[in-house]
């Protein structure tokens, strides 16, 4: 592995993890009863996590064009799937980081509330009292949170099922548009801008059809009409989907390219 393409795989294990820490925001909220500011201060993450997005697609842009013009393409399938990999990689340590992380955000919605600052905020989370926190605060996954899963009240599993194919979508988007370009270099552009289309669609079935149903979940919980139990194992079982998301993601990755390829034919 050179340097290029370990900083590509850092890059999408960093994107990944900070995707997956999105449900601990959700449980920090519901314990804390401060959904919008957990929210506000997760989009702190985001923000880091869009950074990393926007070296992403650079970055394996030019690994194509070095690949073409050394003719030397024989390894970068293998390249894009130890992305696909260290996507999985990071939802899965992300899953398992959750307890940890719903932590971590309750206290730091807490020291919010009372210094108003965000810059104020990650001085306190750096100062050894901080970081001490940071370190008591760890805690593994426990097996009752993997009980019940079978017989959620909560969204249901077409929902379930539907966040399974959008990370998959996700996650394959760039990466199929851009080896697409590869398997046809005489219409790499075009192939490229038809990422824009998958993660389109990707983006409809998350904002539209999936996260409206956690939203009205969540709300139920503040209310007090579902148990935080069972909003707690829906987290799981929807972070267990991201996982599964990525795995489909390396069953989609060479259809999706060559989809890919026969829509840039047709434009």
């Amino acid at each position: 592995m050179d340097l290029q393409l370990l900083t590509i795989c850092l890059l999408t294990f960093a994107i990944n993890f900070v995707g997956a820490l999105a449900y601990a925001a959700r449980i920090a909220g519901v314990r804390t009863q401060r959904i919008a500011l957990a929210f506000a201060l997760f989009n702190v993450l985001v923000l880091l996590s869009r950074l990393s997005n926007g070296f992403l697609g650079p970055f394996l842009a030019k690994r194509i064009e070095s690949a073409l013009l050394a003719d030397s393409g024989d390894g970068l399938l293998f390249d894009f799937r130890l992305v696909l990999a260290a996507a999985t990689a990071a939802s899965v340590l992300g899953t398992l980081f959750i307890p940890t992380a719903q932590r971590w955000f309750s206290r730091a919605i807490g020291d919010f509330q009372r210094h108003r600052s965000v810059l104020t905020l990650v001085k306190v989370a750096a100062s050894p009292r901080g970081l001490a926190f940071l370190w008591r605060a760890g805690t593994p996954p426990r097996a009752a949170h993997l009980r019940g899963l079978c017989g959620l009240n909560g969204v249901g599993f077409p929902v379930i099922a539907l966040n399974v194919l959008a990370q998959a979508l996700l996650g394959v988007g760039v990466l199929a548009s851009l080896y697409a370009g590869y398997l046809v270099p005489e219409y790499r552009v075009t192939a490229s801008q038809l990422s824009a289309i998958v993660n389109g669609f990707a983006t409809i079935l998350l904002f539209v059809l999936i996260d409206p149903q956690l939203s009205v979940m969540t709300d139920d919980v503040v209310s007090g009409s579902v148990g935080e139990g069972v909003f707690r194992r829906t987290v799981v079982l929807l972070a267990l989907s991201r996982v599964c998301g990525t795995v489909l993601a390396q069953v989609l990755f060479v259809p999706a390219a060559w989809l890919v390829v026969a829509c840039a034919h047709l434009m």
